[in-house]
């Protein structure tokens, strides 16, 4: 059986086990992981150490920020603070431009901020408007959650399009200016618009996060609620703009890397919201910690979940899966920026991966770049357009999606997946356009 054929047929039964079945995806993931190395050669006696190795690399680097997002989420929303920050942002731009006002948040906090963390934090302020103002969770998140992803694929300092622009000697200042304007039309067809085809997806998301009423008396103050809520933003900016403005060395350098690590980011923030939120406003420190454990049962199935994710990613790693899809159509003679387009995004829909699909597609374009006679920049950025096509059942972000927002497969895939595919299929149009002009 070829490997495309293996991919294939591991994906179809991955959702045939989840819906048809019904069982539980952390459980499909490691069966369809396991029978995927047996076909695709990976010796029996290395399997085992394949699915530890693929779960410890993603809550490695998941568990530490998922948990502390979830305790920062349920005490901003458990506090009031969603709240108060819900009323400002509705009397600023009014409900009827609610949709506008989060998806610049979105931009904004992506910039900065890891996609996994951006989208921790953001989630509690989406269903806090949800829950207040009865309106579809869907059409209200998606918005938001397409500016997240587009930051994570087009612009640095993201770790894919950073890389890229290393690996292709592409300019980084060039390619975020490029990035920022191919980014805004990219959002705001597959958010606002795009969306507007979704409002009749029912979503009930996480209780978790649902917000008590307060009485106005009762509310934290604005700029508590904004500064704790956004703290881990605040701090990431920081931490990113002080080396290209203070030349550091030593300690200060080392303080500075260290205190810029998003598991250090969302420690710190949650340590200062235990006072601003919860000390601060009259509650015990008992009752913070009830908050806390109430929000890590909430989201440990989505930590199993995602690391079932990581086994099947990591069992395609093992297998070179994806240099052998990358090699068997390096060869078609079509324009460079597409070639690199289609390389990224067929690494992407097998393997799961945007920032895997990225660095590889980089590493196959990237020898050949000065042949092609293709601006780097341009480059970097149909990549990383590519690089999110189609997210699916083998991606982590897919699943976080459908968890947290408590959806069907089959509407995350008409939701989710399509607003994927639309950022990347806008952005390759974006990267053409931009082409002829530079």
């Amino acid at each position: 059986m070829s490997t495309l054929l293996i991919v294939l047929s591991c994906i179809i039964a991955l959702v045939l086990l989840i819906s048809w079945a019904k069982l539980n995806p952390f459980l499909a993931f490691l069966i369809v992981s396991i029978k995927a190395a047996i076909l695709l050669g990976i010796p029996m006696d290395k399997i085992p150490a394949t699915v530890q190795k693929g779960i410890g690399e993603m809550l490695g680097s998941l568990v530490i920020t998922i948990g502390l997002g979830a305790m920062l989420g349920k005490l901003v929303a458990d506090s009031g603070a969603a709240q108060k920050i819900t009323q400002v942002l509705m009397r600023t731009f009014g409900q009827k431009h609610l949709q506008w006002a989060l998806m610049v948040t979105g931009f904004v906090v992506g910039i900065p901020l890891y996609y996994n963390v951006g989208f921790v934090l953001m989630v509690p302020l989406i269903f806090s408007v949800v829950y207040q103002y009865k309106l579809p969770a869907v059409y209200i998140g998606l918005p938001m959650l397409a500016a997240l992803s587009v930051t994570h694929g087009f612009l640095p300092p993201h770790p894919s399009p950073t890389a890229l622009v290393t690996q292709l000697k592409a300019n980084m200042g060039l390619t975020l200016l490029y990035g920022i304007i191919l980014a805004i039309p990219s959002i705001i067809i597959a958010g606002p618009l795009f969306s507007k085809t979704l409002k009749h997806i029912r979503s009930t998301p996480l209780q978790t996060f649902q917000p008590k009423q307060f009485a106005a008396d009762q509310l934290p103050n604005a700029a508590n609620s904004f500064l704790t809520a956004l703290l881990p933003v605040l701090l990431i900016t920081i931490t990113t703009i002080i080396p290209l403005v203070i030349p550091l060395s030593g300690t200060s350098q080392q303080f500075v890397l260290f205190i810029s690590d998003p598991n250090m980011v969302m420690l710190l923030s949650l340590l200062i919201a235990t006072y601003t939120l919860g000390l601060h406003t009259g509650r015990s420190m008992k009752a913070i910690m009830d908050i806390y454990g109430e929000a890590v049962k909430d989201v440990a199935l989505i930590l199993l979940i995602v690391a079932g994710a990581g086994v099947l990613k990591q069992v395609f790693t093992d297998s070179g899966v994806s240099m052998t899809i990358a090699e068997s159509i390096k060869g078609w003679q079509i324009h460079p920026l597409i070639l690199g387009w289609v390389i990224a995004g067929m690494i992407r829909i097998c393997v799961g991966s945007a920032t895997v699909a990225g660095l590889t597609a980089a590493g196959i374009i990237g020898p050949v770049i000065p042949q092609m006679h293709v601006n780097p920049n341009l480059m970097v950025l149909s990549i990383g357009a590519g690089s999110l096509l189609f997210s699916h059942v083998n991606d982590s972000g897919f699943w976080m999606y459908k968890e947290y927002f408590n959806l069907s497969i089959k509407d995350t895939i008409r939701s989710w997946s399509m607003m994927e595919t639309i950022v990347s299929v806008a952005g390759l149009i974006g990267v053409l356009i931009m082409d002829i002009f530079i």
